[in-house]
């Protein structure tokens, strides 16, 4: 259970990000919790609801917000996965998703970058900032200051693995590589952005890399090891889309989960145009800030103590 100070201090970091938000332009949504449907991904295990589900991130509506019109919005909210417990992981967790039309991915690093730092610097007390502009978490150090560093997969597999990238993925060892010998590695002295997954492994909502379609234009934003963020140029070509979703729906079904199609979203996606979204973990950044090493630190109340 968080003390007075620690609320205090959470409270302050969620106005912070609504601020940052709301002084580009930005608006706020507030989506529903409980879907008919959801985005079929065979990783993401549900939590049935009376005939619906918990949403596992407010992506298919802020979607359909983006194609009836909206060009920049955000949301945090809590998000639900099953079967989620661990030192960096909680079945229920606040999200900070956020789109803007006419971006790329690189366009989003770069904001992504600006709102962590800007949100560092209004909340000089958390235990885990160091004078100069840093962050301390463990026995890392790790500079705040940009530009921060951006770095391909298969450069960083170059770097830290054993394995070239397009072996790992052949040989369905890249996600073991990369928890085990890559991520340790990334965050250390400053953030990274990791970027240009291979396609297999781009996620099904990432557009492929048009002058190299062999990996997808996603990234994810480490801090001191820490997974902390996860974006991407979206995906909107219905059809393309429609056969992902087809891949992803017979994976489920094949670990004897159901899923349907969001026919709803393919109808209106090619209206949302050329878009960037990220998903941000609220409470991972929160407990980064503090200087806590399990985001249970860092909520208000966890489920084991209901």
């Amino acid at each position: 259970m968080l003390s007075p100070a620690g609320l205090r201090l959470r409270s302050d970091l969620l106005q912070a990000i609504r601020l940052f938000f709301l002084k580009r332009g930005y608006i706020e949504v507030d989506t529903p919790l409980r879907l008919p449907a959801l985005i079929p991904e065979s990783h993401l295990i549900p939590f049935a609801s009376e005939g619906a589900f918990l949403h596992t991130s407010p992506e298919l509506c802020m979607k359909r917000l983006l194609a009836n019109g909206c060009d920049r919005i955000f949301q945090i909210c809590h998000c639900f996965r099953k079967e989620e417990r661990g030192r960096l992981h909680q079945a229920e967790f606040t999200m900070l998703e956020w789109y803007h039309k006419g971006w790329d991915y690189f366009d989003l690093m770069r904001q992504c970058e600006e709102l962590i730092v800007q949100v560092a610097q209004s909340l000089p007390s958390c235990a885990g900032l160091v004078e100069g502009n840093g962050l301390r978490w463990g026995d890392a150090l790790v500079k705040l200051a940009p530009p921060w560093e951006r770095l391909t997969v298969a450069e960083a597999f170059q770097r830290y693995a054993d394995v070239a990238v397009t072996k790992a993925v052949r040989t369905g060892s890249f996600d073991e590589i990369l928890v085990t010998e890559v991520e340790p590695n990334l965050g250390v002295d400053r953030p990274v952005f990791l970027y240009d997954y291979p396609a297999e492994q781009g996620a099904s909502l990432a557009r492929r890399k048009r002058e190299n379609p062999a990996v997808a234009e996603r990234f994810e934003l480490y801090i001191a090891g820490v997974e902390l963020a996860n974006g991407f140029s979206e995906l909107v070509d219905p059809l393309e889309q429609r056969q992902r979703f087809q891949r992803e729906i017979e994976n489920v079904h094949r670990a004897g989960r159901t899923a349907e199609m969001p026919e709803k979203l393919l109808a209106e996606l090619s209206q949302v145009g050329e878009t960037a979204g990220i998903a941000l973990g609220v409470d991972r950044l929160c407990m980064l800030l503090m200087g806590h090493t399990d985001i249970a630190q860092t909520v208000p109340l966890f489920f084991e103590e209901l």
